[in-house]
């Protein structure tokens, strides 16, 4: 098996051995697993030819790109690992038609730096993208925090490059924006976790870069108070929010633990805090005032004041410079540190329609400790588009107590017509879920189409499907 893959791609990109220690676990730690070599291609073309040996050795062959993952989907025991970090190029980057052409293994941070240096942005970001890489933003469809403006990643993609499970090579890198010419296969592969085709190449969309950011924390009355506050700032700003994050007294008090620098957010502590952020791209809003700053950040200052006076904020506190912007941005994107700061843990993220927020909170907040009367609830959430990532600390691991949390958090979020996945992906995690919650039908559709494009199960198996 080595001999023959090192014909493929050269013997220095098959790791196997003692070369495996860094490839034996997912990012979170919670799956440990024992590949049999780790290949690392080059071009499409190598990517052909190892999945066209893979299916013809009936040998599982599980994509990963920057290996950033929550749900477990680059579990590899007894299988190899098909490294997209070579396929790293920008093929080409036009601002004039707004489209980036780039391979899966482009570090999202990469990206972000070449748009903004032709005045662009490829507006998805979360806390990984110094790791995380295209391929695998594609085929977990992630979301992040800019979601509310731009859309999760499946709307940021005009077309893609693709191998499918018998070796053959599907392009699709339209930069179309109407092209209805049949079966939407790029969509099909987007959000597919690697089971259905092996992404290799994307045409991204871009938007201008906005020259001025106002960014604030606020502390509203209560949750369903913020959803209106959200709706006052979006009419007011003419929709130029971007970010609208949710961070409640319990992670801003971790947060403080792990990280020695960190401070409170306001003078007095607040239980509710919401990291706002608007941006803008017209001369108009971005001209900076007497006092320096861009009309917008004025505008933001003179919207919240309004809005402490009319009773709907507690307290509002406006960035006035970068380093203040950055540290705000730092108590966010620590989310996932905080989550993982104790263990063990239950990772959870459900997404329930924007006034459904609050009481799926409440109801969690009063049901959870008939699961279990010491766990903690860890929530951050992106408020904006009624994504909650819901983890518990549990007061031991126990296996059935771990179902029995995940089974409420499940029967939670579909009361208010909710679901139990919103970004991360199914992989191994949320299999039961699937089995639990997923309708039939559906489930038996995707087997079908799964059996039609991988009859011999060689991509990514055991994942995603139940």
């Amino acid at each position: 098996m080595i001999d023959q893959l090192e014909e493929i791609v050269g013997g220095k990109y098959v790791l196997h051995g003692d070369d495996l220690a860094g490839w034996r676990h997912d990012w979170t730690g919670a799956y440990g697993f024992e590949p049999l070599a780790v290949v690392r291609p080059a071009s499409t073309t190598e990517v052909a030819a190892v999945v066209r040996w893979a299916n013809g050795t009936g040998t599982a062959l599980v994509p990963v790109s920057g290996n950033t993952g929550l749900s477990g989907g680059t579990f590899a025991n007894g299988a190899v690992l098909l490294s997209l970090d070579r396929l790293n190029r920008i093929r080409d980057l036009r601002p004039d038609a707004r489209v980036a052409v780039v391979e899966a293994g482009v570090i999202l941070s990469t990206l972000h730096d070449a748009t903004e240096d032709v005045d662009m942005i490829f507006p998805l970001t979360f806390g990984a993208r110094g790791s995380a890489m295209i391929g695998g933003c594609l085929s977990t469809n992630a979301g992040g925090s800019n979601v509310l403006r731009y859309g999760n990643t499946r709307d940021l993609v005009l077309g893609i490059e693709a191998v499918l499970p018998t070796g053959e090579v599907v392009n699709l890198m339209s930069e179309l924006h109407k092209n209805n010419s049949g079966y939407d296969l790029r969509h099909l592969l987007i959000g597919a976790e690697g089971t259905l085709g092996i992404i290799t190449a994307a045409v991204l969309k871009l938007h201008p870069k906005p020259r001025a950011y106002a960014t604030a924390m606020v502390a509203p009355q209560s949750l369903d108070g913020a959803l209106h506050l959200l709706n006052q700032l979006q009419e007011a700003t003419g929709g130029a929010v971007e970010a609208f994050e949710y961070m409640p007294r319990s992670h801003i008090e971790v947060h403080k633990q792990i990280d020695p620098q960190a401070r409170e957010p306001f003078e007095a502590p607040q239980n509710i805090n919401i990291l706002v952020e608007v941006a803008a791209t017209a001369p108009r809003d971005c001209t900076p005032g007497a006092d320096g700053r861009p009309a917008i950040a004025a505008h933001l200052e003179d919207t919240l004041a309004v809005m402490f006076e009319d009773g709907l904020l507690l307290d509002a506190v406006v960035a006035q410079n970068e380093a203040q912007r950055t540290e705000m941005w730092a108590r966010r994107e620590a989310a996932a540190e905080v989550a993982m700061s104790r263990k063990p843990f239950i990772s959870n993220d459900i997404a329930v329609p924007l006034d459904k927020v609050a009481p799926f909170l409440d109801t969690m907040a009063t049901r959870l400790p008939d699961c279990d009367p010491e766990a903690q609830e860890i929530i951050v959430a992106h408020l904006g588009d009624g994504n909650v990532h819901y983890t518990v600390w549990p007061s031991s691991d126990n296996a059935e107590l771990r179902d029995q949390i995940m089974e409420l958090m499940e029967d939670v979020a579909l009361s208010f017509g909710g679901s139990f996945s919103a970004e991360h992906g199914i992989g191994l995690s949320k299999l039961p879920s699937m089995r639990r919650r997923k309708d039939p039908q559906a489930i038996a559709t995707m087997k079908a189409i799964k059996a039609a494009l991988d009859p011999k199960s060689i991509l990514n198996p055991g994942k995603l499907l139940p």
